[in-house]
């Protein structure tokens, strides 16, 4: 019986683990599916990531009009990032940033797509905010 249940708290706890949702995850670093809140992008190294559901290089979102939509930088180490609006409608761009657990924020007043992208790897690294 000892045995047994010593078995069965090893499971539920390799379960546990497998499941939760730190770290990091990125192009090399395997899946993340997302499941964070609404409106957090991760900026990693070459890729931004939605926290929400998962999707990057373009990271697309989507947001109710009035929200905020947070960048952390997350496993950049030296490697600088930024968050450049781009295009018709805009919202205000990031300055250069260097290091993990930077932020950047925006609030989307109005309805519309906004694209952007990263103003050190450009094409290679970008994302899509949908104001509802």
């Amino acid at each position: 019986m000892r045995i047994t249940r010593t078995w069965m708290l090893a499971g539920a706890a390799a379960v546990a683990i497998g499941c939760s949702s730190g770290g990091t995850t990125g192009p090399s670093m395997g899946g993340g599916g997302g499941g964070g809140a609404v409106g957090t992008v991760t900026v990693g190294n070459i890729f931004f990531q939605s926290g929400h559901n998962g999707t990057q290089n373009p990271a697309q979102d989507t947001v109710a009009a009035g929200q905020t939509v947070t960048w952390t930088w997350t496993g950049t180490g030296g490697t600088p990032h930024s968050v450049l609006s781009q295009g018709s409608p805009s919202f205000p761009s990031s300055a250069v940033l260097t290091g993990s657990g930077m932020t950047y924020t925006a609030t989307f007043a109005t309805p519309g797509t906004y694209h952007y992208e990263c103003a050190v790897h450009g094409a290679a690294m970008t994302g899509t905010v949908v104001v509802q």
